[in-house]
């Protein structure tokens, strides 16, 4: 009987601790929950110490906007939800960490740092129904919070997202609203890349051809990288850039919501919108240039050899004339430490050819293209610390010897930053295999070709500091959203969720709390947010993993390996539309001998969570021969 007694009380105390009520994303240091919930009603007030007002109206706006009835007051005693500046700083928690307590007489959130209470601010929002996402949604309701005490603090200090609007340019507001999705997962760095060879998207006042030619293409739908040649008689219309009136509203934007911005002006490869305007900065002087890529295909990579010539020539004075133009303008636009200067994929091909860059080989004892690279990037690092800047590159500028105070950004796997980190070097980890969120995420024959596959399961699996390494080089990890085949927002939106969920919580949470049993029902429930917002989001989770093999008898056999437990996969081979009525996938099945196509569909719970795809028997074949 005792111990029955016993049993009983631990069965309690754990139902009076579990964290089951609350789906937090990235999960936090410590989370208790306690039994009960704060009744706020539908007015809610808040106070906040002085000097961190512009915390409390943030939060303000996002509360007004679901239709809550919400005030600001400096230093009230009794309100909803209090903001408190600690007199004494809490060293565990450091700038960025906070302290939240949800309990019977409402909502405290205590932090060393601005920073820290805006975090705050965005678990609180999410201990919130999911409506607090929709406009109006809560303007009836009367809200309760579940009781809650949370402890929490980030693994790291970069915490970013890179945003590609060269490839095709995305307006001021959708930045904006990119911020603000990003901010709600504790991102704090927008790597915003804004020069490639399909387009120059910041205005450069001392050199205005940038945009006036370099920001414009031929617009193409279909696969970029198998696009005609744009004909000599289509507009060059489609593009744009951002004034610098534009960047600066929107470095204030981000600031507000302690969001850092590294800008990237990708040289000296990827510059073909800058040679397509000052044709000069060339090897070739532009001789071969049709104008700023459009998509069509400029470099063979069986061979690495650029078609066209999109580099800047490291043997022309000109071009550190150019940039230094460039990055002083850039300086004085972007507060951040850092400018991202770009240094990857530079084929070699027309510096071969240059008797400029023989010339300069020979002055300088160079002895092959990388130490050309190496000194291009030596020099470029000078210009940058010169405007009072780090500078940083893709870990090809490893290459022919690193720049002395180079921090590299590690995409090319893991190599290239151990072996900086290795030679006392900064080090952001954004390698491919892990964080690149324009590959393919789900079944390749349904999803818009890219050349790989990237599911949020490895996602989850990346973890910024390799064995053997120190991790006091390395300044965190970032997930990157290169956009050749995302044409708009949506489908921005659709690429990046819920992968982003998994780069956030490699960078904030605890590496001893990330679990993905548990993280897929919280990314379930952020869903229900998503939906809300009407923000896209991919349900590619939901939807299995497709193998396929010819047997000894020439038949296909199709495996279907599903990314998430719980999921009934139904399946046929009859071109009808499966239901949760149909087969239920159990083991590889063998195609019938005629059929055209498999269709398959899942459910969770009775209810239909992925797509109906339909996957044609010969690209199936085609699969399997590959």
């Amino acid at each position: 009987m005792l111990a029955k007694f016993f049993t009983f009380i631990v069965i309690i105390l754990f139902a009076l601790t579990t964290s089951a009520q609350v789906s937090i994303i990235p999960e936090p240091v410590s989370v208790v929950t306690p039994k009960g919930e704060y009744k706020a009603g539908k007015q809610i007030n808040i106070s906040v110490t002085a000097g961190a007002q512009s915390v409390a109206d943030l939060l303000k706006e996002r509360l007004t906007n679901s239709g809550i009835n919400c005030s600001v007051a400096v230093g009230q005693e009794k309100a909803s939800i209090s903001l408190l500046i600690n007199k004494t700083a809490d060293k565990t928690i450091g700038k960025e960490g906070y302290q939240l307590t949800v309990g019977a007489s409402g909502v405290t959130i205590s932090a060393n740092d601005n920073a820290g209470l805006f975090y705050g601010v965005q678990t609180l929002l999410q201990l919130f129904p999911a409506d607090v996402e929709k406009k109006n949604g809560l303007k009836d309701a009367s809200i309760a919070l579940p009781f809650a005490e949370i402890t929490d603090y980030p693994r790291f200090g970069w915490r970013g997202l890179m945003f590609d609007v060269s490839r095709h340019f995305f307006t001021k507001q959708e930045v904006k609203d990119f911020i603000d999705q990003m901010v709600k997962y504790k991102y704090n760095i927008l790597h915003w890349h804004l020069t490639d060879d399909e387009g120059w998207r910041i205005e450069i006042k001392s050199l205005p051809k940038l945009t006036s030619v370099g920001a414009w293409n031929v617009k193409k739908e279909g696969y970029f990288g198998t696009f005609s040649a744009p004909a000599p008689d289509e507009p060059r219309n489609y593009g744009g850039f951002y004034t610098q009136e534009d960047i600066k509203e929107v470095v204030a934007y981000a600031k507000e919501r302690f969001v850092n911005i590294l800008p990237e002006v990708d040289v000296p490869g990827h510059s073909l919108a800058a040679i397509t305007a000052y044709p000069e900065l060339s090897c070739s002087g532009g001789k071969d240039n049709h104008g700023v890529c459009s998509g069509e295909s400029i470099k063979d990579w069986s061979t690495h050899t650029a078609l066209v010539d999109d580099n800047l020539c490291p043997a022309n004075e000109n071009v550190y004339v150019f940039l230094d133009k460039v990055f002083t303008e850039l300086a004085q636009l972007f507060p951040f430490e850092y400018i991202h200067t770009g240094g990857d994929e530079t084929f070699k091909t027309y510096w071969e050819k240059s008797d400029a860059v023989k010339a300069l080989m020979a002055k300088e004892g160079l002895k092959n293209m990388e130490e050309v690279q190496s000194y291009f990037s030596k020099r470029v690092e000078k210009i940058v610390e010169s405007k009072g800047k780090k500078f940083m590159g893709w870990d090809e500028i490893l290459e022919g010897g690193l720049a002395p105070n180079a921090v590299v950004m590690s995409w090319r796997g893991m190599k290239g930053g151990i072996e900086a980190a290795k030679q006392n070097h900064e080090v952001v980890m954004s390698p491919t295999d892990f964080v690149y969120l324009d590959y393919v995420q789900g079944n390749k024959i349904m999803e818009p070709r890219i050349y790989a596959s990237l599911r949020m399961k490895k996602t989850y699996q990346f973890e910024p500091v390799p064995e053997g390494v120190d991790p006091k080089f390395i300044k965190g990890g970032q997930g990157n959203i290169w956009t050749e085949q995302m044409y708009t927002i949506r489908h921005l939106q659709y690429m990046i969720w819920p992968r982003a969920f998994a780069v956030a919580e490699a960078v904030w949470s605890p590496k001893a709390k990330r679990d993905w049993k548990t993280f897929i029902p919280r990314v379930e429930e952020h869903f229900k947010r998503f939906d809300a917002a009407q923000v896209k989001y991919a349900p590619s989770m939901y939807e299995p993993d497709v193998a396929t093999a010819i047997n000894s008898k020439g038949e296909l056999v199709v495996t279907l390996t599903p990314e998430i437990d719980g999921l009934n996969i139904h399946y046929c081979f009859d071109n009808t539309f499966p239901d949760n009525f149909y087969p239920v996938y159990s083991a590889p099945v063998t195609a019938p001998k005629d059929a055209v196509m498999m269709r398959i569909v899942s459910y969770k719970n009775g209810k239909q969570v992925g797509r109906i795809i339909t996957m044609p028997i010969d690209e199936l074949k085609k699969m399997a021969k590959k």
